[in-house]
């Protein structure tokens, strides 16, 4: 169902967020994304003069290369807009997310390296989210559709994780019967 007709509106801001998943020769994934936010109107910036309407006041460049199982082998990012001078100088802390899982418990291990002083917020929340999806929803169906196992060994981390994978669910009955919950 569209949204409902709005009321007569100004665009103020925009936030746009891109990502995409490859495939590497090496057998590698690279997940890359990027955020940036325009305004419809110039305005008066300390560190960077004059922002002029449609230019990015945030522009940010992440690339997470990640194995088979979603382990990050390599993280990088670059700042190509920010309100602050300071802002591309903590780029650099994006590498100690090498050696994670992307997993449950994904959030917190990001925020427990990147957290606070630590990082840069879009940034973190670009791997948090969009770019975590990104790599599930590039990696796993290619994964899944060489593998010669169809049935999985244990309960699929996905069940119960949004209204589709209900454990009750019509989707879980059709695709993992053995662990559909039981009414």
């Amino acid at each position: 169902m569209p949204l409902s007709q709005p009321v007569a509106r100004k665009e103020i801001h925009t936030r746009e967020i891109r990502c995409v998943g490859y495939e590497r020769e090496d057998g590698l994934w690279d997940i890359e994304g990027r955020i940036t936010d325009t305004k419809t109107y110039s305005f008066k910036n300390q560190d960077r003069g004059l922002v002029a309407s449609g230019q990015p006041i945030h522009d940010m460049v992440i690339r997470l290369t990640v194995d088979d199982d979603l382990v990050v082998r390599e993280a990088e990012a670059s700042t190509e807009a920010s309100p602050y001078n300071i802002c591309p100088y903590i780029t650099g802390n994006i590498a100690r997310l090498k050696g994670l899982k992307i997993t449950a418990g994904w959030t917190k291990a990001v925020r427990g390296e990147l957290g606070g002083v630590n990082g840069c917020t879009h940034i973190s929340q670009m791997i948090i989210g969009p770019l975590a999806t990104t790599a599930y929803q590039t990696i796993i169906p290619i994964k899944n559709s060489h593998s010669k196992v169809k049935k999985p060994k244990s309960k699929p981390a996905i069940i119960g994780t949004c209204h589709a994978y209900a454990a009750d669910g019509e989707i879980v009955k059709r695709l993992w019967p053995e662990y559909a919950a039981t009414e």
